[in-house]
């Protein structure tokens, strides 16, 4: 016998303690569009504390390797207000301009390099196994014990501090960890997200929900910068409270389905298909005919077959690739950098670097809502790419003609690389994610969207690893590479973007039935 949504709410252990909360509060049942505002707000907050504590790491850069030989530069820490003029060596300070051994040798640049690989090499990893899980079990504690073990992890490096450790291995493992810890965010929120939001308004409602990733960053430049004052081990400590906080409010909140809080879908009017002309209203989104049954969750190499996940997945290889070195390595870029003849203090390169994760979150909304207009998810994010590539050229070619024209082409910048990288990790994972081909099984969410997200996280990680070592000689040789990428991006998606245009012809065409595109 099928199971109602009130008995599968009851035997989840009936509703969430901040559910009776606000239940309380409201005099009554909370509304089906009271929910998606929570799932929306807690996996906003939720990721916005990931990316906080990740991005703290290149804030701190400039201060533990305050003199990189192999930049051919030399720098120091000062009040985020100070700039030094670029003529010749500069000095440095004897209190806070030593670095942080084992950072501060010749080889410290390199060292900063592998910390950041080996982050993103355990994240892109655990990142596999995450989704598997994820759709396995109940997304809400996988949630929170994700959210506690990275607090934990990135408070123990700012713990080094303190601790006055000076071992490489121990900022090594630590690092390690915390990526593995990471790696169960993403496709956690996601699959929550799209459990609770149809396809009609997806691409723009995720474009907005996605500035988490954008927002975080800000977040995180502007609390890691601050705390420099007070010693860098506070810019991972406090954003690791913050993570772990959350990551108890998740626990508290989070309704992970509307099938587990009894939530009435009927309710609903944004999550049904959109109606194409001479079509009937199509069904919901994850909505049956018959009473809710339980469904066996779809295998890894299974998902990998559902038609579009490996072009997009690839696709997301080089444009994480783009997107992360720009996360890990912009401050430490700009504050080498002579920008109008002068350096810019490591808490001023900070601040400046959030302009790009602002155009972000504007690029992210875009590409979302040009693609739900559209209905042409892979046309938005190949577009987007090869945009990327100018933007890229003119920001390394004239950013450092003036501060005023190098925040705005970083903004430029930000728009074009984040967008696409928006657009595939909400939008199109949570379109794939419940493929027509899947008939109705909602139990595949979080594998699709952790073989994208994974296989973007490897060209996370290879993206400042190669860094590290190529900006040892050029600059410009960075950004020939991030170029490149760029370009490589948009061209794994030929063949989904020549399907989309032929379905726009077909549909334009007088009394012929359009095909659908390999996506929807």
């Amino acid at each position: 016998m099928g199971l109602t949504p009130e008995v599968l709410a009851r035997r989840s252990g009936g509703k969430l303690v901040g559910a009776r909360v606000l239940q309380y509060i409201n005099g009554g049942p909370l509304s089906f569009k009271t929910y998606q505002l929570i799932v929306l707000i807690v996996t906003f907050l939720a990721y916005t504390s990931y990316h906080a504590t990740r991005k703290t790491t290149s804030i701190v850069k400039s201060v533990l390797d305050p003199q990189s030989a192999d930049t051919g530069l030399t720098f120091f820490w000062l009040r985020p207000t100070n700039v030094t003029e670029s003529n010749g060596l500069r000095r440095v300070s004897s209190k806070l301009g030593e670095g942080w051994a084992p950072f501060n040798g010749s080889d410290g640049t390199s060292l900063l390099g592998q910390l950041d690989v080996a982050f993103l090499a355990v994240y892109a990893f655990g990142m596999y196994f995450s989704g598997h899980f994820g759709d396995r079990c109940n997304l809400r504690i996988f949630l929170t014990v994700g959210m506690v073990g990275t607090g934990l992890f990135t408070s123990l490096f700012g713990l080094g501090y303190w601790g006055n450790i000076h071992n490489f291995y121990y900022f090594l493992v630590v690092q390690m960890i915390a990526g593995l810890f990471q790696s169960t965010g993403w496709p956690s929120v996601v699959a929550v997200v799209g459990n609770w939001f149809g396809k009609s308004k997806r691409g723009l409602i995720m474009g907005i929900w996605n500035a988490h990733t954008s927002v975080g960053n800000i977040i995180g430049s502007l609390i890691g910068s601050a705390m420099l004052t007070y010693g860098w081990g506070w810019s991972f400590v406090v954003p690791g409270i913050i993570t772990a906080f959350i990551g108890l409010v998740v626990f508290l909140i989070l309704p992970v389905t509307p099938e587990s809080v009894g939530a009435d879908r009927e309710e609903d009017d944004d999550i049904s298909f959109p109606v194409k002309g001479g079509e009937e209203a199509a069904e919901p989104l994850l909505r049956q005919e018959t009473p809710v049954e339980e469904k066996e969750a779809v295998g890894f190499l299974e998902a990998w077959k559902i038609p579009g996940v490996a072009p997009f997945a690839l696709c997301l290889f080089f444009a994480k690739l783009v997107a992360y070195t720009f996360l890990y390595w912009l401050p430490f870029y700009v504050s080498h950098t002579a920008i109008d003849g002068k350096y810019l203090s490591s808490g001023t390169s900070g601040t400046l670097s959030t302009l790009f994760d602002v155009g972000g979150v504007l690029g992210g909304i875009l590409a979302g809502h040009i693609s739900d207009r559209l209905d042409a998810r892979a046309i938005t994010a190949a577009s987007f790419m090869y945009c990327a590539i100018p933007a890229l050229f003119f920001y390394r070619s004239y950013g450092h003609i003036s501060l005023l024209l190098n925040g705005a082409l970083m903004f430029v910048t930000g728009m074009f690389v984040n967008g696409p990288y928006a657009l595939i990790t909400t939008a199109v994972s949570a379109d794939l994610g419940t493929h027509r081909s899947l008939k109705g099984n909602s139990r595949a969410l979080a594998t699709v969207t952790a073989i994208i997200d994974g296989t973007g996280s490897i060209g996370a990680a290879v993206g400042p690893l190669l860094t590290g070592y190529i900006s040892a000689k050029s600059w410009s040789a960075v950004f020939t590479m991030l170029m490149g990428a760029a370009l490589v991006a948009g061209l794994l998606l030929t063949k989904l973007v020549v399907a989309e245009v032929t379905t726009k012809i077909e549909e334009s065409r007088p009394n012929r039935a359009p095909e659908c595109s390999l996506i929807v």
